[in-house]
């Protein structure tokens, strides 16, 4: 008998912590710990992956971490280029000469000076590596780099390129380092050091585990308020909400891969639990799918079958129902917020039928009974790739499939890592792939450059009729003096891959922020991949 009570009392106590366990369901939001009486310095937020390499100069680093830690010369805002760590700056009368004038008094993190010296050896730097920059127009004008003086610091490019400023605010590559921590006087093979001159410093990294980032109280905007950053590397999903629930974590926002750390209806459960606050920015990048133009077998060559691909896709029920109303819905390739992107262009709404008759009228018929249209023989079949690693795209990509299957058109989907997806993009091997925008900051000037690159859009946009007046006009805005000119210049430049549809827009993504509720000072910067956190406060 006595055995057996000490089973019961066993089974007793299992059936116990059993119940405390499922208490943490998701339909239950209980936290175990008070938001408002927990440190108000202090933020850990989730990171699905480790910060890396903090070298500035380089491409493995977290860009929100790196944000915090490094500078650039200006920086670029809403109302346009605004001083940094350049107080100002003139541009020659021929466009290639530009004089920034330092802000004086500013330290890197282990004390040295910042300068002229230090900026002219970081750019140096950076230019002994311009090939691996050469996805930034930029790093292929710079010619020379001068220190005139303490302050003043002269940057000659070959050529007049209108972007410059924009390119060099940046989070990656021109920003500055110390020059104590080059390696080998440069910072090509690696750095011995993390220390910039921006508003936090990181003072631990524990690898694929967390890093912290301490206040730096010299900066020269002021010592920010949120006096310790902690990034905790944790899976995406479930662990994350459950680690925002024990307070474990009070931070997520969307990453620098464009993902979200937790799911539509956790981030509800979090923000009805009364201790945390959503917040989303405008919109930052366009998600679509693009089209090979140029590869003769593939009926997403004719824009037709482009125009009857773009109105068979509902994306209502896309943002709304697959995406959860996480973002909103495009109808262009950049969003009106977009630098030289509001620009009227005729709007394609979701009709099936309007998407059967431009097949019929470019030939593609249903005959003897198939299900699918054929030409001249050839079946209207295509292929569209998608990230294997990202649920969404696939989902989007089935229900795109099925639409399709409904206007006489077969679409075989095929899952594949993202390298293997940026391959297809350069070799051309395709039919239809999703991508995404460059982003705020980076556009339109990245985006439209890569439409004349081999290892980005160049199979995009070389097969359609106007590609040698596109490039020509891609290349006259790049180097055009005059506002108004541009603007014009732009407005041709998106109304031609607009009207042939070889760029399909699906949505809109944002970051989203899910704080503590009495943080304030939550805000965005013109790059998706950054964070004012020196502007954040406790209330």
């Amino acid at each position: 008998m006595k055995f057996k009570k000490v089973n019961l009392l066993a089974l007793m106590l299992i059936l116990m912590l059993m119940l405390a366990a499922c208490s943490g369901d998701k339909k239950q939001v209980s936290n175990t710990q008070d938001y408002k009486t927990a440190n108000q310095n202090e933020l850990i937020y989730a990171a699905s992956k480790d910060i890396n390499d903090m070298n500035p100069h380089l491409y493995p680093g977290s860009m929100p971490a790196q944000g915090v830690v490094y500078e650039s010369l200006v920086e670029n805002t809403e109302e346009g280029i605004k001083p940094l760590l350049a107080e100002s700056w003139e541009i020659s009368e021929d466009g290639k000469v530009y004089t920034f004038k330092l802000r004086k008094g500013v330290k890197f993190h282990d004390g040295e000076p910042f300068n002229a010296e230090a900026v002219k050896k970081n750019i140096e730097a950076i230019q002994e590596n311009a090939e691996k920059h050469a996805w930034i127009k930029l790093s292929t004008k710079i010619k020379e780099v001068h220190a005139i003086d303490e302050y003043t610091v002269e940057l000659v490019l070959t050529d007049v390129y209108n972007p410059a400023l924009v390119e060099l605010s940046m989070t990656r590559p021109y920003v500055f380092i110390s020059p104590k921590d080059f390696k080998d006087g440069g910072t090509k093979d690696g750095v011995n050091g993390y220390h910039g001159t921006g508003p936090y410093i990181l003072k631990e990294h524990k690898t694929d585990e967390y890093a912290v980032f301490e206040a730096n109280n010299q900066y020269w905007g002021g010592s920010p308020d949120i006096k310790k950053i902690t990034a905790k590397v944790l899976p995406a999903g479930e662990t994350t909400f459950l680690a925002m629930q024990k307070g474990e974590v009070n931070f997520a926002f969307t990453d620098d891969r464009g993902a979200d750390s937790i799911d539509v209806e956790s981030i509800n459960l979090l923000v009805e639990s009364g201790d945390f606050q959503l917040v989303r920015s405008a919109p930052m990048n366009t998600k679509m799918i693009v089209a090979n133009s140029s590869k003769a077998d593939n009926p997403a060559s004719e824009t037709a079958v482009r125009e009857a691909i773009w109105h068979s896709i509902d994306r209502e029920t896309i943002t709304k129902d697959i995406l959860g109303g996480t973002e909103t819905v495009a109808n262009s390739l950049f969003s009106s917020n977009v630098n030289y992107a509001d620009v009227d262009l005729k709007k394609r709404s979701y009709d099936l039928e309007k998407a059967k008759e431009l097949l019929e009228k470019a030939g593609w018929r249903l005959e003897n009974g198939s299900k699918v249209r054929a030409k001249n023989g050839k079946k209207l079949t295509m292929a569209l790739y998608y990230d294997s690693n990202s649920s969404s795209q696939k989902t989007q990509a089935e229900f795109i499939q099925y639409s399709l299957k409904e206007i006489g058109a077969e679409l075989k989907i095929i899952g594949e890592e993202s390298t293997s997806i940026a391959n297809r993009r350069s070799t051309g091997e395709y039919d239809l792939l999703f991508n995404q925008t460059w982003g705020l900051a980076y556009d339109p000037q990245s985006t439209i450059n890569a439409f004349t690159s081999d290892s980005s859009y160049l199979h995009t946009t070389k097969g359609i009729a106007e590609a040698d007046e596109l490039y020509k006009k891609i290349a006259d805005v790049m180097v055009s003096k005059n506002e108004n000119d541009r603007k014009s210049q732009y407005a041709d430049i998106l109304t031609i891959v607009h009207d042939e549809a070889v760029f399909i827009p699906i949505s809109n993504g944002n970051v989203t922020v899910i704080a503590p509720k009495n943080l304030a000072g939550i805000g965005f910067k013109q790059t998706q991949y950054e964070l004012p956190f020196e502007k954040m406060h406790f209330e």
